[in-house]
């Protein structure tokens, strides 16, 4: 396992790039622009440490963060295998909130309601009973 990024919902792009690269020093490494999603996510890292990045995503249309309780996004970590992770955290009683129908990507909450994003390392191709299986809640 690989831990990957932090999400924070962000209002303002180029103010929150003013703070965290201006006044923290990070530095932008990546950034996508998904029209169809309409949404625009930057990744940001300390000088020379990639390993532990912040990912801001930016909502075209808004989003109500309201006191800042919802600009907490989730955790990211790369998994050798998505189903075997998720079949072992069900097995523990935890609920797939979005599973891998995919192959690719699946949400888990931790007990403490942090949501945690799961992605698979390379392919694995959709299989069932993953891709039959619905979203629970939220992530």
């Amino acid at each position: 396992m690989k831990y990957l990024h932090t999400m924070i919902r962000v209002s303002n792009v180029e103010e929150t790039l003013k703070f965290f690269c201006d006044g923290l020093g990070l530095k932008e490494i990546n950034r996508m622009e998904n029209e169809k999603g309409r949404f625009t996510l930057v990744f940001l890292a300390a000088p020379n440490d990639e390993n532990a990045q912040i990912e801001l995503t930016y909502n075209w249309d808004g989003d109500n963060l309201g006191n800042g309780s919802r600009n907490f996004g989730h955790l990211a970590y790369r998994v050798k295998n998505i189903y075997e992770t998720c079949q072992k955290l069900m097995d523990m009683g935890y609920t797939i909130n979005r599973p891998p129908r995919d192959g690719h990507m699946a949400f888990v909450r931790s007990p403490d309601n942090i949501s945690v994003e799961l992605l698979q390392e390379g392919n694995l191709e959709p299989k069932e009973p993953w891709v039959s299986m619905q979203n629970i809640g939220t992530w």
